[in-house]
């Protein structure tokens, strides 16, 4: 077998056994997460929003009250912590939010919800007590936003940007609630 061959297959089997590493230390990359990841943007003349964040389902659970309690900050999705991007000053509820990369913090509430934009960027959403790593020393910006409820039940936890109106939101929907951010 030539030199070159056998470097080939040297390579490929450290790349293998990196992957079979990977897989078992980390994360498996080759079966379905339970709360997928998702990318959403928004892009308007120079204005581009960007959210990453993780889609758990809601397989006939109570979520609102019960799996995501009210009064406590949640990560807002599952798994790492949600982020958001924008690219321009955005105006929120009045108050001013600037450009950068922040995680989005909410505490759910049964007519309201508070929403935070943190300038700390976390690896992950949670401790290993299942605590949010939230910390409100770094937030940014925090409002109130008022819940909608809805007459379709949302299986999939979904955050979009709405622009139907000429008014911009940031929308988050779960079960049967949903809440609106109005971004300017």
């Amino acid at each position: 077998m030539n030199t070159f061959l056998k470097r080939m297959l040297i390579l490929l089997f450290v790349v293998a056994i990196g992957l079979f590493l990977y897989s078992f230390f980390v994360e498996n990359i080759f079966s379905k997460r339970l709360s997928p990841k998702d990318t959403v943007e928004f892009k308007l003349n120079d204005l581009k929003l960007e959210v990453f964040y993780n889609r758990p389902y809601k397989k006939d659970r109570e979520i609102f009250g019960a799996l995501v309690p009210f009064d406590r900050v949640w990560r807002t999705g599952a798994n790492e912590a949600t982020t958001f991007e924008t690219n321009q000053p955005l105006d929120v509820l009045g108050k001013s939010l600037p450009i950068g990369k922040y995680t989005l913090w909410t505490v759910p509430k049964d007519s309201v919800w508070d929403v935070m934009f943190n300038s700390k960027q976390y690896t992950w959403g949670v401790d290993s007590e299942m605590k949010p790593l939230w910390d409100p020393n770094y937030d940014v910006l925090s409002i109130e936003v008022p819940v909608q409820k809805l007459s379709a039940t949302v299986e999939q936890f979904t955050i979009a940007f709405d622009n139907s109106t000429d008014n911009l939101f940031l929308t988050m929907a779960w079960d049967n609630v949903k809440v609106a951010v109005p971004l300017k």
